[in-house]
């Protein structure tokens, strides 16, 4: 849908002028000083919404209130009263460093605003109380007359009134790559991008002059719609949802197991605050209290990478996001082309390639023509830069007439040379070039030629015909007479060509998982073109008349086989999005216009290129530096691998701790004492933790980075159901030696179970950090240092002179030597049985 102007019912160039000055209550030939000040209070400045700015403070909150946060500070809560004041301290600092990284990472987008305001002009021309005058951009009302000039920026949405040889660029909006003719008169496509009689807001004149009735200003522009998507509040990201299912599992897996322990302890006797102290660090041992640092860590070492790989990163959590991705949906112009239209080929009368075409054609631009992008690219493809013609006269290109000529003396001596819309030149033609020379034009040829332009139309490309005629007469003034009996030389065809690397990054995408679809606003005829080039599915491209007539349900259908979409108005672009993720899909939008800001808001993840423009660079959660699907390729790829590094996390720990709760749980119920003592259990998780530490630096196989990954928690549930069982059984193994062969104290015991504990929980990170063997994808130098150091405190504690802090005492020599057994055989189990926690899909 396009927006509504001035209560319309339908788009404003579809509405005749009389009919909208009724609307506008105005004469449609400017207004007077009193009248524009009264619509300017009416309808509002002609700017747009500046988006609702979140302080600080709010945001801060907003992420304090999360389910992990929430218990993360429970359990700093926690480790102060059971007179761990330093694991307390840690764990706020922890979650105080996550949460001020990402508020200061989300806090760039509110330039967004600032940013959009320097995009369009900063004066207009309007005429007020019967004169033209200057005012500032933000004055401008509906019912204004404005003149637009070459140069200008377009300051509202208007009708045109008058307009001479008037183009505009509008590819940023429309994703129209070449100069858009406009002229007077009425249209009758809802769609923006066949509005002809139109001007839009933050469009650049290129040629010409022209007179339009503002109809449409601010937030009722086609700009103020794609800029509004800025100031909307924008859906958790899969990697949000995902952290926040987490948390809640967490928390409910937590209260039930201090309901449990608390009351099972209280059934056997034993004094109610120690229970409720035993049971909340049970709790407290379950909570991964390092996922925040290790997510910030490893999401920030991500982004480094990534930055290597010319991709910055606006937002952490798009890093996840991208390594999720099942669809890219990209805009055509700028992203899958160049958007640098160029001179693809030079053809005679008989479709053979020429050199003569385009170094006549290249000849009228230089000295006669409108120094628009054809001009340019037929300059630049011949190289004509000094050539031996002189300009005599020249008519300046015509849009109503759709040609231009010159009469040039040179080489050949006086010629006169027309160029422009085939059709125009081959009706003012009698003679065609051949290469046995200039022979009389017949229907036959003519006809041929005019279907040599249409399928060279079908292939994307534009056409320009050229046509000259000897001038014998004295050198004067031109006039239409003049353009007549020529002789056509030829054609010379324009294409905006896909990136080199286009079909190989689009074969390397597909390879991964991602499936790509094109969401343009070019013509439908030009995106199946460039489909095909680019080795995507052509058969069918749905234009923005088709998705209109579409409901969502039967979009949602439609969109999983067709990859090409061509005229789409900027929110069908994020209509589309929607019905991506309507179907399961983690949706990314690569786009650099305008009228790309709502789709990619709408995506899960928005990517933007450096030299966008300033709104979709804002709305993008990604910049690739370079405008390549190459660079998101190897976006994706770092995405992946620094997920796969935090499922590492989480599994490892949900296991580990899932295990020793399950066995402190049992044994305290069992045993006469506490198995082990509160401020042993949080020293236990902290080393574990501290252990971790190096996973943000870990390799990943190759085959982890080969598919979309995305959080599963039934997947994680499976993984902790196995391993942390196996880890229990271990662990009553080493109650039952301790307590019938051994005969330990229960201060040994609390100290042999704390290292026997420690020592399974570290040395399994090795083997269960990969699906294949640990020693054929052996782990960073990072992580193995951590994990030994952490081990190594563990082990020395017991047996130094700060163990009477912790409560720990010396283990006998038989003691350790069966916890070394029991270490090796419980090794090996994780090794036999992690292929059946990790599912084949997960590998």
């Amino acid at each position: 849908m396009v927006p509504i102007h001035v209560n319309l019912s339908a788009p404003f160039w579809t509405v005749d002028k009389e009919t909208l000055c009724r609307r506008l209550d105005c004469s449609g030939s400017g207004l007077d000083g009193a009248e524009a000040a009264a619509r300017l209070a009416r309808y509002g400045a002609n700017t747009d919404t500046a988006p609702p700015r979140l302080g600080v403070v709010r945001a801060i909150l907003r992420r304090l209130l999360e389910p992990l946060c929430l218990i993360l500070m429970a359990a700093a809560a926690v480790s102060v009263a059971t007179g761990d004041q330093i694991g307390g301290i840690i764990i706020a600092t922890i979650l105080a460093m996550s949460i001020g990284l990402d508020t200061l990472q989300e806090g760039r987008a509110a330039k967004a605003a600032e940013m959009l305001r320097q995009s369009v002009a900063l004066k207009a021309e309007v005429r007020r109380d019967g004169a033209f005058v200057e005012i500032p951009t933000d004055r401008v009302v509906p019912g204004d007359v404005v003149r637009i000039r070459a140069g200008d920026i377009v300051p509202a949405d208007g009708l045109l009134l008058q307009a001479s040889a008037f183009t505009t660029g509008e590819a940023a909006l429309t994703g129209e790559p070449y100069p858009v003719e406009k002229r007077s008169g009425l249209v009758s496509s809802h769609n923006a991008a066949e509005a002809t009689n139109a001007v839009f807001r933050g469009s650049v004149a290129q040629t010409g002059e022209a007179l339009a009735l503002v109809v449409g200003t601010g937030p009722s522009t086609l700009f103020g719609t794609a800029a509004a998507a800025l100031a909307e509040d924008q859906a958790p990201s899969p990697f949000q949802r995902d952290l926040h299912s987490l948390g809640l599992l967490i928390a409910r897996l937590s209260i039930a197991l201090i309901v449990v322990v608390f009351a099972a302890n209280v059934l056997f006797g034993r004094p109610i605050l120690q229970s409720l102290m035993f049971s909340v660090a049970l709790a407290v041992g379950l909570t991964p209290e390092l996922l925040p640092m290790i997510t910030t860590v490893t999401l920030t070492r991500g982004a480094l990478r990534m930055a290597a790989r010319k991709v910055i990163v606006k937002r952490l959590a798009a890093i996840h996001d991208l390594g999720s991705m099942t669809v890219l949906c990209t805009d055509k112009t700028g992203t899958l082309t160049s958007a640098q239209i160029t001179l693809a080929q030079s053809l005679d009368a008989d479709g053979q390639q020429s050199d003569r075409p385009a170094t006549l054609g290249a000849m009228a631009a230089r000295l006669g023509g409108d120094r628009g992008t054809l001009d340019a690219a037929l300059i630049a493809g011949t190289g004509h830069t000094e050539p031996a013609w002189m300009l005599l006269y020249r008519r300046a290109f015509d849009f109503h007439r759709r040609l231009g000529s010159v009469l040039a003396e040179g080489p050949d001596g006086k010629l006169l040379v027309v160029k422009g819309a085939p059709e125009a030149v081959l009706a003012l033609c009698a003679a065609v070039r051949r290469p046995t020379g200039i022979l009389p034009m017949t229907e036959v040829q003519r006809a041929g030629i005019q279907q040599q332009v249409r399928a060279l139309a079908e292939q994307g490309l534009r056409s320009v015909a050229v046509a000259s005629r000897a001038w014998s007469a004295d050198s004067r003034e031109l006039e239409a007479d003049d353009e007549t009996n020529l002789v056509y030389e030829g054609i010379c065809t324009f294409a905006d060509p896909p990136k080199p690397t286009c079909t190989a990054a689009v074969t390397r995408l597909a390879a991964a998982g991602v499936r790509v679809k094109i969401l343009s606003g070019d013509d439908p005829i030009v995106v199946r073109r460039l489909a095909a080039l680019v080795g995507l599915n052509a058969s069918t491209v749905l234009s923005g008349s088709d998705i209109a007539r579409l409901s969502d349900e039967a979009l949602a259908v439609q969109i999983r086989t067709a990859d090409a979409f061509g005229r789409l108005a900027p929110d069908q672009k994020s209509r589309l999005v929607k019905a991506l993720q309507a179907n399961g899909e983690t949706v990314g939008f690569l786009g650099d216009g305008i009228n790309d800001a709502p789709a990619l808001k709408a995506a899960d993840i928005g990517l933007s290129v450096d030299g966008a423009t300033g709104v979709a660079q804002a709305a993008a959660d990604m910049i690739l530096l370079a405008p390549d699907l190459e660079v998101v390729a190897d976006g994706i790829q770092e995405g992946r691998r620094t997920f796969a590094n935090i499922l590492k996390y989480v599994r490892m720990g949900a296991s580990s701790n899932f295990g020793n709760m399950l066995s402190m749980a049992a044994a305290s119920v069992f045993l006469p004492f506490l198995p082990m003592l509160p401020i042993q259990i949080l020293l236990n998780n902290l080393l574990y933790d501290f252990s971790e530490i190096g996973i943000p630096f870990d390799t990943v196989r190759p085959e982890a980075t080969a598919k979309p990954q995305v959080w599963d928690l039934r997947r994680l549930m499976r993984f902790a159901g196995v391993m942390g069982p196996v880890s229990s059984i271990f662990d009553l193994l080493t109650f039952t030696g301790l307590l019938l062969i051994f005969q330990v104290t229960p201060e040994q015991f609390r100290t042999a179970w704390f290292v026997e504990s420690m020592a399974t929980q570290i040395l399994v990170i090795f083997i269960i950090r990969t699906a294949g063997r640990p020693w054929s994808n052996p782990p960073h130098p990072t992580l193995t240092a951590s994990s030994l150091i952490a081990l190594g405190v563990a082990l020395i504690l017991p047996f130094s002179p700060v163990a009477e802090w912790f409560e720990f005492t010396t283990l006998p020599a038989g003691v350790l030597v069966a916890i070394g057994l029991l270490v090796c055989f419980y090794l090996i189990a994780a090794e036999l049985l992690k292929r059946i926690a990790i599912l084949e899909r997960d590998r």
